[in-house]
């Protein structure tokens, strides 16, 4: 009795190239004309593109990159220390140098500019109708060290998902994010401006963390890479907690992105794939759906619970809600005051009674001091004041 030969399979192989990918069927053989069901597992190798694993070219996070750094030295051109300031911090760069390092440690421009600039100003947004600073307070960063951080973060972080997933879909993310960690920040810290895109680099972790979970049947070594991820954002979010860090940013940033990351990073089945992309006249015994179950509902719950967050936090705001009012232990998410640091963060006031070349500024905790200063500039005044009463 002859043994009956094995049907041929068709496997898919995902190759890692710029500019798209390929698959191919191993069997190799020609076939006839015109393919029969009998036949159909013997079809030639074809090379088609698989859009859903393909390596895109990645130049949307450098030029968010570059917008970043653009900003920053638009920014330091406003602020222009040498006029504003009684002091700089490296004056040899003429008005690009940096204010005090009492006012501003980052290595950065003065507050009253990140004002000028877009900062978020919860005053501006909820009683002046602003609302376009919970985006602009992305592309400002405090000083030099603050923007370093971010923009490594953000190569690092990225490049890797916009090769992977493409430019709108990572781009969405990082907007949307942004302005999350904005919104979110905006709810809880009133009294203080905010800046940075450090909510839209935690969104971008979070939705790391949302793809790994949606599409975890893919992965080798699933264990180790959650565990991996996992410690890295909680070490980052660990971070949040010291003074002057906005944390609310971080954690907005970070529930939005791992939300939108089962929207918009959701991959198919390999199973749908080698269907999709099988040579002509392949027939399958089995039909496999494009999505899993569990993938459909992750899908449905995070864009529900986006829609309602996002609705009922700019309600919120747009009334001008504290959510520190309804939240009495949230502040600990954003600092936990130690016997080495303290956690009051109240802007800074001070008054000001100039007589001829001697002006005197009075901070509100009462302290206060004699500068010689002959007609005192505002931006002067209120840089002198940050740094006497800080």
């Amino acid at each position: 009795m002859m043994a009956q030969e094995p049907p041929k399979e068709i496997q898919i192989r995902v190759h890692s190239r710029r500019g798209g990918n390929t698959i191919h069927p191993v069997d190799a053989e020609t076939p006839p004309p015109l393919p029969s069901p009998a036949t159909a597992n013997q079809s030639p190798v074809v090379y088609r593109e698989v859009k859903h694993f393909k390596k895109w070219f990645t130049w949307l996070i450098p030029s968010f990159v570059v917008a970043n750094v653009v900003m920053f030295f638009i920014t330091m051109y406003v602020n222009d220390c040498p006029k504003n300031s009684v002091s700089c911090v490296a004056g040899f760069l003429g008005r690009f140098s940096f204010q005090p390092f009492k006012e501003n440690p980052l290595l950065g421009p003065s507050s009253s500019t990140l004002q000028k600039m877009g900062a978020l100003d919860v005053n501006k947004v909820v009683h002046r109708h602003q609302g376009w600073l919970l985006i602009t307070c992305m592309w400002l960063h405090g000083g030099v060290f603050h923007l370093l951080a971010n923009m490594l973060s953000l190569l690092v972080i990225g490049l890797r998902l916009e090769q992977e997933f493409g430019f709108v879909r990572i781009g969405l993310l990082y907007l949307i994010s942004g302005f999350g960690g904005s919104l979110m920040s905006a709810l809880f810290i009133q009294d203080n401006i905010s800046v940075g895109a450090s909510g839209a680099l935690f969104g971008l972790l979070g939705a790391m963390l949302s793809e790994l979970i949606t599409n975890w049947t893919i992965y080798a070594n699933k264990v180790a890479a959650l565990l991996t991820l996992v410690f890295i954002i909680v070490i980052n979010l660990a971070v949040g907690i010291l003074p002057h860090v906005d944390n609310f940013a971080h954690i907005g940033g970070f529930l939005s992105g791992f939300f939108l990351g089962f929207v918009f990073l959701i991959r198919p089945q390999f199973g749908w794939l080698s269907q999709r992309y099988a040579p002509p006249g392949y027939f399958s015994t089995s039909t496999t759906p494009k999505f899993k179950i569990y993938q459909c509902i992750l899908w449905v719950i995070s864009l529900i619970l986006l829609i309602v967050g996002f609705t009922v936090g700019l309600v919120m705001l747009l009334r001008g809600v504290d959510a520190n009012d309804h939240c009495s232990w949230c502040h600990y998410l954003s600092c936990v005051p130690t016997s080495m640091w303290s956690c009051k963060t109240h802007p800074v006031s001070c008054l000001s009674d100039q007589i001829g070349d001697q002006l005197t500024l009075t901070c509100s905790s009462g302290k206060n001091r004699t500068y010689t200063l002959v007609n005192a500039t505002t931006s002067q005044i209120q840089g002198l004041c940050t740094q006497l009463c800080r």
